[in-house]
């Protein structure tokens, strides 16, 4: 990387790793920032300076207007980052609070206002529009990263698989919200997947690496419905998804450099 050592991270909830102990010194209780997120793994594998922008709720919406989770993620890079990646784009295209709020008691569900919210999510048509908007949020956001980074070597880490393949079940999940889940993911994966391609950039298939490793697995990557924030917020990445992501993304980074 030039010599360069800066490695800036950007992105939400599934970057920064809430419930993941110890939490990164010194940051904002709110961005859910953990030190074993896999940018501080890898950054530790790299040997790279890591400043860890990632805050919880983020949207790429957020981080292009620099509003409520997204202050301060642009600010982070300059001219001397040689590293940026971003996890991103699920709270845009409301994934993970869909299937948050899916997996309430069906007395909480069946509330008038949570279940408009539920369905309002789980509509397949706003789904297909919110892609696209995040297509072009991510595309601006990549364009804005290379002004400020010129010399930066981006990478769109895509989200690790939460959901079994279908027919399996996903309790507490109705099927019908589990199978929009599934088109969720898979509309995100490759959207973050087309974008890293028409713009040059890195793109970690985190979703394909992981498809053995759902939260209903024998070996999980990432975490069922639950209600504390120990071992990794609920459809979260736990201590071994992130340590895998981290090794996905250097295996990435080492073939990219031979």
């Amino acid at each position: 990387m030039n010599g360069a050592t800066r490695y800036v991270a950007l992105g939400s909830s599934f970057g920064a790793g809430p419930g993941l102990r110890p939490r990164a010194p010194g940051s904002p209780w709110r961005a859910g920032r953990s030190a074993i997120n896999y940018a501080h793994l890898a950054a530790g594998h790299l040997a790279l300076d890591l400043h860890d922008a990632t805050y919880s709720g983020a949207r790429v919406a957020d981080i292009l207007a620099g509003a409520r989770q997204g202050r301060g993620q642009l600010a982070a890079l300059d001219a001397s980052t040689a590293l940026v990646t971003v996890t991103a784009g699920g709270n845009d295209i409301g994934y993970l609070p869909a299937l948050t709020l899916a997996s309430l008691p069906g007395a909480v569900r069946e509330r008038g206002r949570v279940r408009r919210r539920l369905a309002g999510l789980t509509d397949d048509g706003r789904l297909g529009d919110r892609l696209q908007q995040l297509e072009r949020d991510l595309e601006r956001l990549a364009i804005r990263i290379r002004a400020a980074a010129p010399s930066a070597r981006l990478v769109l880490v895509d989200y690790l698989t939460i959901l079994p393949s279908r027919p399996d079940p996903a309790p507490p999940l109705p099927t019908d919200v589990a199978d929009w889940g599934r088109r969720a993911a898979s509309g995100l994966s490759r959207t973050l997947r087309s974008v890293a391609a028409r713009t040059d950039d890195g793109f970690v298939a985190a979703a394909d690496a992981s498809r053995a490793h759902h939260a209903w697995s024998a070996a999980p990557w990432t975490r069922r419905f639950h209600y504390s924030l120990r071992g990794g917020a609920a459809y979260h990445p736990n201590a071994t998804g992130m340590a895998n992501v981290a090794r996905l993304l250097v295996e990435h980074l080492e073939d990219a450099a031979r």
